[in-house]
């Protein structure tokens, strides 16, 4: 695991507790202990329903935790701030304005003037491949390029942390591949650190330096994997075939302890 005095997140034996129907507390979350380092890209990967999403939420400060603490640089997360930046699975755009629109939103937010707005958001959709479509509405849009309006929205304001829940499950499996490749260029070429929720083994063996497998009921972290293969991965090779195998092997044992 990533020592805590280089960690950009650090998250200190936190749970969560919802509601249940009738009123009973539901744990999402059991004593979760994790660091995320600097340019760090690290995948969550589980079973349904073992808290990937809450987590998220929590370091994206949408959730404050029930107990333990989120840090960021070493101050309490107290909320939703540009230098965490959220790409959700179903886009999120504004149906009713411009890809650059869409990616200036934040940028408005922020008192940012015109000109200079529209310059950094023609950039960020330049770096993902989308200047062409910069004028379009997101109907006009396919689903692998409204993500990648997604994912340029929430680099504009240059984050220090990507927050990405399942952003590429709603694409056909060769859309998926490609906004893979593309979000690990965008890595290297940031320096931003990246926490990626997938159900996918095949996307965390692709795309991650580290794989957390968590388990449910309550959400817990039964592994964490460091993943020493080099970039650009081959799927075809037997290395790939032998991290895929690792990976799923702790998932079936996680699942095997949980049934």
């Amino acid at each position: 695991m990533t020592p805590a005095s280089s960690s950009l997140i650090d998250i200190a034996t936190v749970s969560q507790i919802y509601a249940g129907r009738d009123g009973s507390p539901t744990w999402a979350l059991r004593d979760v202990s994790l660091q995320i380092a600097r340019g760090e890209f690290v995948c969550l990967i589980d079973p349904s329903g073992c808290g990937k999403t809450t987590l998220l939420q929590l370091i994206a400060g949408f959730l404050p935790p029930t107990r333990g603490a989120v840090t960021f640089h070493g101050r309490p997360i107290q909320g939703p701030g540009p230098e965490r930046g959220v790409v959700f699975q179903d886009y999120a755009l504004f149906a009713w304005m411009t890809a650059r629109q869409n990616v200036e939103f934040g940028l408005r937010m922020r008192g940012q003037p015109r000109s200079l707005r529209r310059k950094r958001a023609l950039d960020a959709l330049t770096r993902v491949g989308l200047a062409h479509a910069a004028d379009k509405y997101p109907h006009e849009l396919s689903g692998g390029m409204r993500q990648r309006v997604a994912v340029a929205r929430a680099l504009v304001v240059e984050p220090e942390v990507l927050l990405m829940d399942e952003p590429f499950a709603a694409v056909d499996a060769m859309t998926r591949q490609t906004l893979q490749e593309d979000l690990l260029r965008l890595w290297r070429e940031t320096g931003v650190s990246i926490v990626f929720v997938t159900h996918n083994i095949d996307e965390a063996a692709f795309l991650a330096q580290r794989v957390v497998v968590m388990g449910a009921h309550p959400g817990t972290i039964k592994a964490d994997l460091t993943i020493a293969a080099p970039y650009p991965r081959d799927r075809g090779s037997s290395e790939f075939g032998a991290l895929y195998a690792a990976i799923s092997g702790r998932l079936a044992d996680t699942e095997r302890r949980a049934a």
